[in-house]
């Protein structure tokens, strides 16, 4: 048995150690701290704690306390076949009322404090007057929509942002867009930019919790600091001004993903875990 998240976690722990279930996995995404104590048990039933990367694994180790030899890191893979964009780039801009000539930098994400919208926005803003054709185009929906908008408007970019809401077609949103930008504070291993990766976007990310395992710095895209957008809008000019830098970080990027970031690699190396230990359980 293989759990995600705390409520399953603990409902399927229980229910595992009822039906004498032999492996019981649980994988974890995100890089908040746990409380490990004697009476959370929830953490101590599972005989690995599955990773999505190292820097998610490190945390637990050092600030958590959990055993080294209770986690190992995974890398979550995706579907390459279920991750192609529908309409082309040409259709997609025209809906979204972008023209060909823009150079459109994609978020895609929650709207909370935590992924750094409002980063994203003064950096925009300090690079939007030297880079007309710039558009920022934010995919996704939540909390903190309302304080964006009005950021916005202070900052005197509505015209050249779009707010798009939830959206279930990311892949024709990435075909349509010229840059991925990440400004989170805080990340486990962002699935998003594993997928911009693929889609052969270059990445502007914040060097924050599991990035630097996806995008190395200078090879296949630009880590910022975080809270910086001084140096995020340096890095989006940069990428803007140097098409053939942005199509040398692209291929690099997706190439990357191939060879590692694939759902087949990460359902391998999640059922080769469960094998061994089932071996285990067995002598």
């Amino acid at each position: 048995m293989n759990t995600h998240s705390g409520v399953d976690s603990w409902i399927g722990s229980l229910a595992a150690k009822w039906a004498r279930t032999p492996v019981l996995l649980r994988t974890r995404h995100l890089n908040l701290p746990l409380k490990r104590s004697r009476l959370n048990l929830v953490h101590h039933f599972p005989d690995r704690i599955i990773t999505c990367g190292e820097a998610i694994r490190a945390e637990l180790i050092a600030r958590d306390g959990f055993p080294p030899g209770q986690l190992v890191s995974i890398p979550t893979g995706i579907d390459f076949a279920g991750f192609n964009p529908q309409r082309d780039r040409s259709a997609t801009r025209k809906n979204l009322g972008l023209a060909e000539g823009h150079f459109v930098i994609l978020m895609v994400g929650i709207l909370r404090t935590v992924k750094g919208h409002d980063v994203a926005l003064r950096a925009f803003q300090t690079m939007a007057s030297e880079i007309e054709q710039a558009r920022l185009v934010l995919a996704g929906d939540g909390p903190w929509q309302g304080e964006l908008q009005r950021l916005t408007a202070t900052l005197g970019l509505t015209d050249r942002v779009r707010f798009l809401g939830f959206r279930d077609d990311v892949p024709d949103l990435m075909a349509a867009a010229d840059l991925f930008l990440l400004t989170s504070r805080s990340e486990g291993v962002p699935q998003a930019v594993t997928q911009a990766m693929y889609a052969g976007l270059p990445v502007v990310a914040t060097r924050v919790g599991g990035v630097p395992e996806l995008i190395a710095h200078e090879e296949n895209g630009l880590l910022v600091p975080p809270e910086n957008p001084v140096a995020t809008a340096a890095a989006i000019r940069r990428m803007a001004q140097d098409p053939n830098l942005a199509r040398q970080f692209s291929a690099a990027g997706r190439s990357q993903v191939e060879i590692r970031f694939s759902l087949q690699a990460m359902l391998d190396r999640t059922e080769q875990l469960g094998a061994e230990l089932l071996a285990e359980k067995r002598r």
